[in-house]
């Protein structure tokens, strides 16, 4: 069966003199839906975000982030509550009753009756604004490891979805051959860790493959060309001398 390629491209769809951003690929869903009518805020937070590894959608409104919801679905949404249309917490309501993605509310309502709210229809978690924005990435961080650890592998800007077999390098989707995601996703498991050439090659390879160990070679430098990383001056995937490589 032929591989199929992927395809990717940014969309800017105008509704009523507003934007709303879609990062499209395959199916069109994204790792998070931001619901936030400060487009100012949506745009720091998505490019955070993005930073991470992270596909991001972006809308200003209640009632299109259930049209995008209902169309692509999503893995995570931040919802705010402050909305101009719909009431963010119907809009929760309302993405509750179609599926149980997690939902994160991101308020500057602090009451405790409001948190209850939230809480009653289904949020996840809330958090209050102004927030520290190392705080909410790690809480996203954190619904992700719990809900996604076996279909997400995200290290230092690279998202890997081991379930459909995409990848996205500094917020931005990338096209992996069979044997590089494979090899990349086996770095990842292992960060910090030097693999031995050896152990890579009969990994991803298998041990009675007939292909030679300088194929792992040719597969190291397509991935860094993909990463961004100077082969004289590595940032992520580093060779150790002697040893093989590891991801950092």
């Amino acid at each position: 069966m032929k591989r199929q390629h992927r395809f990717f491209a940014v969309l800017y769809l105008l509704y009523s003199g507003k934007y709303v951003t879609i990062i499209t690929g395959g199916d069109l869903m994204t790792d998070i839906l931001i619901v936030e009518d400060d487009r100012e805020l949506a745009d720091l937070l998505t490019d955070f975000l993005r930073a991470e590894g992270y596909t991001v959608s972006s809308v200003d409104s209640g009632e299109r982030a259930i049209q995008l919801f209902e169309r692509y679905g999503t893995r995570l949404v931040v919802l705010d509550i402050n909305l101009p249309d719909v009431n963010g917490f119907a809009v929760c309501s309302k993405l509750r009753e179609k599926a149980d993605t997690p939902i994160l509310i991101v308020s500057a309502r602090t009451d405790k009756e409001d948190k209850l709210s939230g809480f009653d229809l289904g949020a996840d978690d809330y958090i209050e604004k102004p927030y520290d924005i190392d705080i909410l990435i790690a809480k996203i961080k954190g619904i992700f490891k719990r809900r996604y650890q076996r279909e997400i592998l995200s290290a230092d800007g690279v998202t890997l979805n081991l379930v459909d077999r995409t990848a996205v390098i500094d917020g931005k989707p990338a096209f992996l051959p069979t044997k590089e995601f494979d090899l990349l996703a086996l770095l990842i498991e292992n960060q910090g860790k030097a693999l031995k050439k050896e152990y890579l090659f009969s990994t991803v390879w298998g041990s009675d493959s007939e292909s030679e160990l300088q194929t792992l070679h040719v597969h190291i430098n397509r991935l860094r060309q993909k990463l961004g990383d100077n082969p004289k001056n590595a940032k992520r995937l580093l060779t150790v001398w002697g040893v093989g490589y590891k991801f950092v």
